[in-house]
């Protein structure tokens, strides 16, 4: 009888080194792939603006699926938004329509969300289905004798603190707070502090993450 086949593991580290050169030559050839969408880009933005310019294109590069797809939006956003960390995940349908957005390390964005001026600190998660416009006023209404389109309104930069996860369907109006939880279809109106957990439409405060659930003990 003949002795098994023996499969050599390499160590740990040799494997690590291994895959840390794979994903730079990945990201090197996905940077190369979207060199002409960035030259549009740019060719864009002199005339129409940035802002413009970005969500075209990023609306584009949505359209990309699988891996594939987050490595060429990656690789366009690290060039056209305040800051794309290069460990940040932007998944299928996902579009950026203000290019001072920034993403920080380890941020997942789902499938099909909105973005606009938005700031993801390290490990913040986004479901699908989330939009986190400028802020709450993005429209002006006060005048109704006036279209609202005429009446203008403001940016104002969301933040989504370290660790924060965003559920399903969100809608994210002001800034969540450090490590807090936003149920799925809620509506963030007003600041969330940092290690809550937060629903509802407007979305309040159910409870600290700290402290037990109701109908648990705080030994589990």
């Amino acid at each position: 009888m003949s002795e098994p086949p023996v499969i050599h593991v390499p160590p740990s580290g040799k494997t690590s080194s291994l895959k840390r050169a794979a994903k730079a030559t990945a990201r090197g050839a996905a940077l190369v792939a979207v060199s002409p969408v960035l030259l549009s880009f740019w060719l864009s933005a002199a005339v129409r603006g940035r802002g413009p310019a970005l969500e075209s294109r990023t609306q584009l590069l949505s359209l990309w699926p699988g891996l594939t797809g987050q490595y060429l939006r990656r690789a366009f956003l690290s060039q056209v938004l305040a800051k794309c960390h290069p460990t940040a995940t932007v998944e299928f349908g996902t579009f950026f329509s203000q290019p001072g957005a920034m993403l920080e390390e380890n941020v997942y964005v789902g499938p099909r969300c909105l973005l606009g001026l938005v700031h993801l600190h390290k490990d913040v998660l986004l479901a699908a289905n989330v939009q986190i416009p400028s802020g709450g006023k993005t429209h002006y209404f006060d005048d109704p004798s006036k279209p609202i389109r005429e009446q203008g309104g403001e940016r104002k930069l969301v933040t989504v603190g370290e660790g924060a996860w965003i559920g399903t369907g969100a809608i994210v109006l002001a800034d969540v707070g450090k490590g807090t939880v936003v149920a799925a279809g809620s509506v963030v109106t007003k600041p969330l502090p940092d290690f809550v957990i937060a629903a509802g439409v407007p979305a309040k405060v159910i409870r600290n993450r700290f402290e037990p659930a109701e109908g648990e003990s705080a030994n589990g």
